[in-house]
């Protein structure tokens, strides 16, 4: 019994080694455009809630494990958003008119994605993808919605690896973190309320 365990952990130790040596590294560039939207809970509101155009672009590495279509890859891009624009006006708070907020923003964003790849078409392999996202913001608020630095959402997606260089995926952020830091000084609101941001992605990359 023993003499068959030990060979298992031989085989296993053995499969591991040689995944690791034939383990892949690819570097490349990416870039893309994103669609998103803030969203208010636990308070009444009229918000016109208009979703925002922005891009991103930055560089990426992505980590093959080979025979099992497993891969793991992390980005850094920088990130422009251009969140909802539209009227706010929140029952119960001192306002004495209505107010217009067009909060676009610039990030510094990491995702980090683990993902799997169907070999089934050397030219053409489909794959799905999971992660979080991390975002530090750059600049100031805009002058009614004041934002936190530090923004998290995570990602599902899928997508497409063309002639074993060319990606092209598409994904939706859902906001993890409440980002809502203040409303400007004449509104004041509940500490209860909660800022998420959520966000559609189409990227294209070039891996070498």
């Amino acid at each position: 019994m023993k003499t068959i365990w030990k060979s298992i952990i031989v085989v296993l130790v053995a499969l591991f080694a040689a995944g690791q040596a034939n383990a892949q590294f690819r570097f490349g560039i990416k870039a893309g455009l994103n669609l998103n939207s803030l969203h208010l809970d636990n308070v009444k509101h009229n918000f016109d809630e208009d979703n925002g155009c922005g891009f991103t672009g930055g560089v990426m590495t992505e980590f093959t494990v080979p025979l099992v279509g497993l891969c793991f890859d992390a980005s850094l891009m920088y990130t422009h958003m251009s969140a909802s624009t539209g009227i706010i006006a929140i029952d119960g708070a001192a306002l004495s008119d209505a107010h217009e907020i067009t909060p676009k923003k610039d990030f510094l964003e990491i995702p980090v994605n683990i993902k799997y790849r169907f070999g089934m078409v050397p030219v053409v392999k489909p794959y799905i993808f999971t992660g979080p996202s991390f975002a530090f913001k750059f600049g100031g608020d805009d002058d009614v919605l004041k934002t936190k630095t530090f923004q998290c959402a995570w990602n599902i997606g899928l997508g497409l690896e063309v002639f074993n260089h060319v990606q092209i995926g598409a994904s939706y952020g859902f906001g993890m973190n409440n980002i809502l830091k203040k409303f400007s000084d004449d509104i004041t609101v509940s500490n209860e309320i909660k800022l998420k941001n959520n966000y559609w992605t189409i990227t294209a990359a070039y891996l070498f």
